[in-house]
Parts: C-alpha cells; structure tokens; sequence
C-alpha cells in the first residue's frame, strides 16, 4: 500500500511538472538541454543521420556513479513488457500504458537486436530498434513511410511522421558513466502534424518524463554498486 500511495504522489509530481511545463514555454531552452553540456548538445551521436535535419529535438544527460557495465542492464531492459522506463509509472498508467518500473535485472530482457522493438503502449506498435552496440548505444527510429509507428500518424509520403531516440553511454571515469539521451523529430508540417509532433506538445512532456527516467537509472544503478559494495 505504501509503494501505491508512493507511486500515486510521484505521478501527481510529475503531472504538475507536465502542467507547469506546458504553461511555461520560455523555460523550453532549458529543458531541451536538461543536465546537458553545450559540447553535449553539439555532439554527433548515432543515429543522427537517420534525421539529418529535424525539425526539433533535445538532448538531456546525467552523470551516474556507476561504471557502464552497471548502467548497461538497466537501459537494455526498458519498454512496456519489460523493465518499465523508470518514470512517473502512475502518470503513465492513467493513459493505459501498462507499465511496471522494475527495481531488479530482469535476465531475459538483456538482449536486444536490431530489427525487435521498444513498446511505449500495448496497443501501440513498438519503436524500432535500429543501432544496438551492448554497453554503449541504443538507437530507437521510427517512420510513418516505412512502417507502423509507435504514435499515431499518416502512412503516406506527404504526410510522414520520423523520429528517433537516442541512449548513448560515454565512460568518464572506471566508476563514472555519462548517460545522454537525444529526441529529434520530423514532419510534414501540415497543421496536425504541427500540433501532434511539434514542440508545443510534445517536448514539454516527453522532457518531463526523461529527466525523470535518467534520475530512474541513475537511483538503481547507483543503488546497485552500493549493494555490491555492502556484500564485499
């Protein structure tokens, strides 16, 4: 019962900051680099080149004391099904998302290929996996013009919807990994497209939820060396 009232008052957090997000559309430009560098945000990532020119995007990180192969299994797992996002678990399961924010390394979920998919709904197609390098990148793309997307959109040429999402591990130190995460988004700019996938909806909440998952790593995977560090 504790866990569930927690959940609920984490999730009522997290609908304020969407709220307050929303409301406050100045403070975008510091959203959109949350716990980023400007070298970060200037950075060539994989996958980039899958958008070469989107239409917007952002780029948040986090520092986690943790070296990546203790970073690795929690990022590997994400998704609807599987480990969860570690986000606002409560805020997302008012939308029927379904999710599970686990607090353990789940083995069968340690392995991604490209070509499997990362569900955000389990009514909804999954996001692609389409650059999977173990214990450094994962790259989720997907494209209205080529296959079924994980949001709602157009199948037809002039009326596209692309976007990918980007996890990218840098080692900082033995016991230190950088965690960055990219958004970019493309579109026909049509008025709908504009309002389902531009900036003015989207970013506010898909950033309010990130920052929230990279601090949801950044807990377990800490929490874990710590806990190996107890044993020793």
């Amino acid at each position: 019962m504790a866990s569930k009232w927690k959940a609920i008052a984490e999730g009522s957090s997290g609908a304020a900051a969407v709220g307050i997000a929303l409301l406050i559309p100045f403070l975008r430009s510091r959203r959109v680099k949350w716990g980023a560098t400007d070298a970060e945000v200037q950075q060539t990532l994989p996958g980039d080149d899958l958008i070469p020119h989107p239409k917007w995007q952002y780029t948040n990180a986090i520092t986690i004391e943790a070296h990546i192969t203790n970073v690795w299994p929690w990022l590997v797992q994400i998704g609807q099904g599987r480990g969860g996002f570690y986000s606002y678990e409560w805020l997302e399961n008012l939308i029927g998302c379904d999710i599970h924010n686990t607090n353990q390394i789940i083995q069968e979920f340690q392995h991604l290929e490209i070509g499997d998919s990362v569900r955000l709904h389990p009514e909804m197609p999954g996001y692609p996996v389409a650059i999977v390098e173990p214990g450094r990148v994962i790259v989720l793309h997907t494209d209205t013009r080529t296959g079924p997307t994980p949001v709602p959109g157009g199948t037809k040429p002039d009326d596209y919807y692309v976007s990918t999402w980007v996890f990218f591990l840098d080692k900082l130190e033995e016991q230190k990994t950088r965690l960055i995460s990219r958004f970019r988004s493309d579109y026909n700019p049509r008025i709908r497209n504009k309002l389902l996938y531009g900036p003015c909806l989207v970013e506010p909440i898909s950033t309010v939820m990130q920052r929230k998952m990279l601090l949801g790593i950044k807990q377990r995977a800490e929490a874990g060396v710590k806990h190996t560090n107890d044993n020793l």
